[in-house]
């Protein structure tokens, strides 16, 4: 066993975490910071330390979760569940208040905009509580400040932030109303016993956290949040997890980019208008299994780190023409607005007026991917990565789709790869 398989198998066993989600690079260099920081003289003796220590296995933990987040991510599952909500209080007549779990909640951004989603929709306080987890005592404490810097209010409507926070020296500072409604602790989703003695939830979020584990640790956690969720409710999860839900028996409740799944099949719900959005915009298309639509940013790239509510577009490689940079940003835009028409109008319209690039197959990919259409979304990620052999997001998300047809050793290879470029990448970094 190498120095660094000790290293992977205990974060293994403690988080969950498999090397191959997120690259060895990543962990190798969250070991080399904790060894420095600890004076330990080797991996030997960090070893010996981090064994003795639960402080310590604590700092490498943190040292390896970059928890990056803002509020109303994903804004359609919140505008899904200020509806679900209020069909919820009147299946059960409004007997009690409804029962919310946020986790991992990271920094607090998702439970507190469940909070305010529910608040806005008119639901009274006494009607819903939140509860929020993370395995992360720091995140949690600063969750618990909720004081937020502009980087947690993206996207062209933040009108809640004038409603829910007011303006600090160091920042916004969210309202005691929001903050009395969610309820914030540490606790880790891979312990059997997690609030074992607790009924369950009507509505649970866990978003972008089984992509990072391998296949047995996503069933262990996958019946973990059955169990969490009540028989009746909605499991909401991040983008790229619908085929997994869909493998383990839970199908879409059919509103697009709501990324929310139930039990049973229930009858497809009427079209819904964002809360955050004008009414008179349409939404797309009811569509099975959402798979993920990301963020354009342009490079310099990182790397996405396990837990973190966001990954991060690999360097994408435009011309020197100002109009290709402009309607790879526009795609980008149409794309995280659920324009999914649009988005592909504009990739063909850049295919036609352009030389190609690996960043426009990559979002053909991933629109085909909402569509459901898995064989034209692999044609797609492979023209991207003919491009760019070492387009991260495309490798990932292709081993992500050919896993779901049950191809676990093509979907291997190309995690594999992708490791390897990271520690390439992060071997070019230190020079």
């Amino acid at each position: 066993m190498s120095s660094d398989q000790r290293f992977f198998d205990f974060l293994k066993d403690r988080i969950g975490l498999d090397v191959a989600s997120v690259g060895a690079a990543i962990i190798e260099r969250a070991v080399r910071q904790r060894t420095t920081a600890s004076k330990a003289l080797s991996a030997d003796e960090y070893w010996q330390t981090l064994q003795g220590s639960r402080d310590e296995q604590q700092a490498l933990i943190e040292a390896v979760i970059v928890p990056e987040t803002w509020f109303f991510r994903y804004p359609e599952s919140f505008a899904t569940l200020a509806k679900l909500a209020s069909k919820r209080l009147t299946e059960i007549n409004h007997m009690r208040a409804l029962r919310i779990l946020s986790l991992p909640c990271s920094t607090g951004e998702e439970p507190y905009s469940i909070a305010m989603a529910l608040l806005d929709a008119g639901l009274e306080p006494h009607q819903f509580k939140v509860e929020g987890m993370d395995v992360s005592p720091l995140s949690v404490e600063k969750a618990k400040r909720a004081v937020y810097g502009k980087n947690s209010f993206r996207g062209q409507d933040i009108a809640f932030r004038e409603r829910h926070f007011s303006a600090e020296d160091d920042g916004y500072k969210l309202s005691e109303r929001v903050l009395e409604q969610v309820r914030l602790q540490v606790a880790n989703l891979l312990d059997p016993t997690l609030l074992a003695n607790e009924p369950p939830y009507d509505f649970v979020f866990c978003r972008n956290l089984l992509i990072y584990f391998d296949q047995p640790t996503q069933q262990q956690v996958f019946e973990v949040l059955k169990r969490l969720t009540h028989v009746d409710g909605v499991l909401f999860i991040g983008p790229a997890e619908g085929s997994l839900l869909g493998r383990l028996g839970m199908r879409s409740i059919g509103i697009a980019q709501s990324f929310a799944f139930s039990r049973q099949s229930l009858a497809e719900p009427e079209p819904l208008a964002s809360a955050f959005a004008p009414t008179s915009t349409p939404l797309p298309t009811p569509l099975p299994t959402p798979q993920p639509v990301r963020r354009f940013t342009p490079p310099p790239p990182v790397r996405s780190r396990p837990f973190a509510a966001v990954a991060p577009l690999a360097n994408t490689s435009t011309t020197a023409n100002p109009d290709a940079a402009a309607l790879l940003a526009s795609i980008a835009a149409l794309a995280n607005e659920g324009k999914s028409t649009e988005a592909r109008a504009a990739c063909e319209l850049y295919l036609r007026s352009h030389e190609p690039v690996a960043q426009v197959f990559y979002w053909l990919g991933l629109l085909s991917d909402v569509a459901g259409r898995a064989l034209e979304a692999q044609g797609f990620y492979r023209k991207a990565l003919y491009l760019e052999p070492q387009h991260p997001d495309a490798l990932m998300h292709l081993a992500a789709l050919l896993q779901s047809q049950g191809d676990t050793a093509g979907a291997r290879r190309l995690q594999e790869r992708a490791a390897r470029s990271e520690r390439a990448a992060d071997s070019e970094r230190k020079r």
